[in-house]
C-alpha cells in the first residue's frame, strides 16, 4: 500500500547531551530547512501521523474495488425495482385509494387523515375534534372498512 509522499520528514537524534527531535521540510523555493521541535510537539506529530495512517487504512480496507453498475446495484437491493405493469397497478390502485377518501363523509375523511396521513394519536385527534378518544377511533375504523370494501369490490373485479 503506498502512501502519499509527505511533505516533511521527522527526525529523532539521540545525543551524549540528550535526545534532539527535529522536523525537516522544504518550503515554497525549495529550500531544505529543518526546525528543533520540543518532544512533546514532536510525540502530537508522531501520533497524528499515526491517526492519518490509520484512517488510509480504514479507507483502503472499506473501498470497493469492483466495478459499480446499475445492474450490480439493483441485486443488492433488498427490493428490486417495480416493473411497468406493477407501476402502472400501483398508480391506479393509489388514484382509486384517494377517491374513495375523498368521497367519506367530511368527519371521517378528516380523522382518517389525521390517523394515517399525519401520524395523531387517537386522543390527540379526539382533543382537536372536541370528542372523547374512541368516538375518534370508531371513525377512523368506520372509513377504514368503508375503503376496505370498495378497495376488495375493485380489485375483485
Amino acid at each position: 500500500m503506498a502512501y502519499r509522499k509527505k511533505a516533511y520528514t521527522l527526525k529523532e537524534e539521540i545525543r551524549e547531551e540528550g535526545t534532539r527531535y527535529s522536523i525537516g521540510f522544504k518550503d515554497g523555493q525549495g529550500d531544505y530547512h529543518e526546525l528543533e521541535v520540543s518532544p512533546v510537539f514532536y510525540a502530537e506529530f508522531r501520533r497524528l501521523e499515526l491517526n492519518n495512517r490509520k484512517l488510509e487504512n480504514w479507507d483502503w480496507r472499506h473501498r470497493e474495488f469492483s466495478e459499480v453498475w446499475e445492474e450490480t446495484l439493483n441485486r443488492r437491493t433488498l427490493r428490486l425495482p417495480k416493473n411497468m405493469n406493477e407501476q402502472l397497478i400501483d398508480k391506479e390502485r393509489d388514484a382509486l385509494l384517494y377517491r374513495l377518501i375523498d368521497e367519506l363523509p367530511e368527519t371521517q375523511r378528516r380523522r382518517f387523515l389525521l390517523y394515517y396521513e399525519y401520524d395523531f394519536n387517537y386522543y390527540q385527534i379526539g382533543a382537536m375534534e372536541h370528542c372523547n378518544a374512541s368516538a375518534a377511533r370508531n371513525s377512523v375504523v368506520i372509513a377504514r372498512e368503508k375503503i376496505k370494501a370498495q378497495m376488495k369490490k375493485y380489485l375483485a373485479a
